[in-house]
């Protein structure tokens, strides 16, 4: 008997060992094949996960409809007169309830990109988009029905509030679909800043197509295999990647490499869901690598150039009717510097986009700051002109970047948790700069016009030179 038992033994043993041999030889062939994997393989084998890589990408467009009203609703008279006072024969709207305005949001966001992590580890990624789209329902028709300065600031309060789900889940839905060749593409594609100077109406007539399209498509979504994975629902995950991939792909062995990360990970001791992970050992480098990518954004100037830049025309000078138009070219070079991070950012690599346009975008700002020193009309026009290529370089580069730099530096297990940290910080950033930029800038307060482009070019030098020594090149990465 007992020389049964040590056969028996012996041959478990071996079977382990054939299967472990079995299993590393099936992850090193998938991860091999989805680096050969090119975008026209992906879109003609995979039609499917295209589309829905898509689908969750579009939710990213929803963090832009609130700052689209912020930066647009400046530039509209009447909603200056309506919400304001009439300040040197001007409409003006008061320092404090701009601030309001903006703070609330970024509050609403804060809270809101905490919630969304821990309802999307709880309840999966498609429920938590669904309590989003709820929520930004709200928002939306308290903006449109508000005719007092408090009613719109609570608006915006709750609209704020699910941009937190949209800054947190967008990226994170986007990076467990997506396939490695697409995913800086796909990542960078939905988030751009919706800047167009329109009035409020226009503004939020966008925005409920934007929830029409989400919602209506949401009943047919697939969840996300790793968020199903995670939870141990082995058979809903592999239907999952069957309806992503096709059922002309291995699914089993896509299944055996997606579990494999998962077992590795947690043999690491990973926990998941924990904020307290985020900081220790080497997480506290993805943590401050995805916290820090959006700090940049917000000092290198973004709310000031982008977000108010028809507002910011006006100020220096030029005539509302080419302010206007201004503002709708810079947000043309925005959505063009979007569109043409596509093509390069699998070529050149993440690293050397978000580092070279640091450097391009913080020289722009002191030529800004200089030439409104300058007291001529053409010192003017060429300040409407960098901020032109401003726009460019930013969604080119940091602006496109960062979000795939925050979708591929955390572990799979603390993803949730580690987007949620860096919403957080974009909230941050937002109340800060929000707070203060209408009192570098507006003209009962600072008047500071251009020549807030020496504050921001200084922030966006240490900026620099954080990017230059701890933003990893992430380029091929699966997970």
């Amino acid at each position: 008997m007992g020389t049964k038992d040590k056969s028996d033994t012996l041959e478990a043993h071996v079977l382990g060992v054939e299967e472990l041999s079995f299993k590393h030889e099936t992850v090193r062939t998938y991860h091999l094949l989805e680096h050969e994997l090119t975008i026209k393989d992906a879109f003609n084998r995979h039609p499917a996960l295209i589309w829905w890589s898509f689908y969750w990408l579009v939710a990213g467009v929803g963090w832009g409809f609130d700052a689209q009203v912020n930066g647009g609703m400046l530039s509209v008279e009447s909603f200056r007169r309506d919400f304001g006072y009439i300040y040197d024969r001007e409409a003006a709207l008061p320092a404090d309830w701009q601030t309001a305005f903006n703070t609330v949001s970024s509050v609403g966001q804060f809270f809101g990109g905490f919630l969304c992590a821990w309802l999307a580890d709880r309840i999966g990624r498609k429920r938590a988009l669904f309590v989003g789209v709820a929520i930004v329902t709200a928002g939306i028709l308290g903006e449109i029905f508000s005719t007092a300065r408090a009613a719109f600031a609570v608006s915006k309060l709750i609209l704020g509030f699910d941009l937190g789900f949209y800054l947190t889940l967008a990226p994170l839905a986007t990076s467990e679909c997506a396939p490695v060749v697409f995913r800086g593409g796909i990542s960078t594609a939905g988030f751009r800043r919706m800047d167009i100077p329109l009035g409020i109406p226009s503004s939020l007539c966008y925005a409920t197509l934007y929830l029409r399209f989400s919602l209506g498509l949401l009943p047919f979504a697939p969840e996300t295999p790793w968020c199903l994975a995670r939870v141990g629902k082995r058979e809903e995950a592999k239907r999952s990647l069957c309806k992503l991939y096709g059922s002309g792909v291995d699914i089993d062995a896509k299944w055996v490499a997606l579990e494999a990360t998962i077992v590795e990970e947690e043999a690491a001791k990973y926990q998941q869901g924990s904020i307290i992970q985020c900081f220790r050992g080497t997480d506290r480098i993805r943590t401050a690598i995805s916290t820090g990518v959006f700090a940049c954004q917000h000092f290198v100037g973004i709310i000031f150039v982008t977000g108010y830049s028809t507002y910011f025309f006006q100020l220096a000078g030029l005539p509302p009717s080419k302010s206007f138009d201004l503002g709708v070219g810079v947000t043309a070079c925005g959505l063009l510097g979007n569109i043409f991070s596509w093509f390069i950012v699998n070529s050149l690599g993440c690293r050397k986009i978000f580092t070279s346009g640091m450097v391009l975008m913080t020289t722009i700002l002191f030529f800004i700051g200089i030439l409104d020193v300058i007291h001529t009309s053409a010192a003017k026009w060429v300040q409407a002109a960098l901020t032109a290529i401003y726009a460019f370089v930013y969604f080119t580069s940091l602006g496109a970047m960062a979000f795939t730099i925050v979708g591929e530096a955390s572990s799979t297990s603390l993803r949730a948790p580690t987007m949620a940290l860096a919403t957080g910080t974009q909230a941050i950033m937002g109340i800060i700069f929000n707070f203060t930029i209408y009192y570098m800038i507006n003209p009962d307060e600072g008047h500071l016009r251009g020549k807030v482009g020496f504050i921001f070019g200084g922030l966006a030098t240490i900026a620099t030179a954080w990017s230059f020594f701890y933003i990893p090149e992430l380029k091929g990465r699966t997970f």
